[in-house]
């Protein structure tokens, strides 16, 4: 697979695979820490946030500069976006 493809419907690989393996099955309240109405660029400035903390926690050295290389790549939008449509939130944040 070419750098930059789609991979099973998602932007690549890296978002896929940190959307499958970390995101899917959260809601907004596991990952923001409460019900607030969030904008899609902000929600994805949290996920991102999120996943480097926890890759921060277990890795050192040149594992986590792989793995934060990884994350890099991430569509940290795509990935909010799909949570605020699994919540039933707009990507303003609205209610829909």
């Amino acid at each position: 697979m070419a750098r930059g493809e789609q991979y099973n419907g998602w932007t690549n690989y890296e978002t896929w695979r940190v959307q499958l393996e970390i995101f899917d099955g959260q809601t907004l309240e596991d990952i923001t820490g409460s019900r607030r109405r969030v904008t899609a660029y902000d929600l994805g400035d949290t996920c991102k946030e999120y996943v480097e903390s926890l890759l921060e926690e277990q890795g050192k050295g040149i594992v986590l500069d792989y793995a934060l290389a990884f994350v890099n790549n991430v569509d940290w939008i795509e990935i909010a976006k799909h949570l605020l449509e699994d919540s039933g939130v707009d990507d303003d944040g609205e209610e829909e």
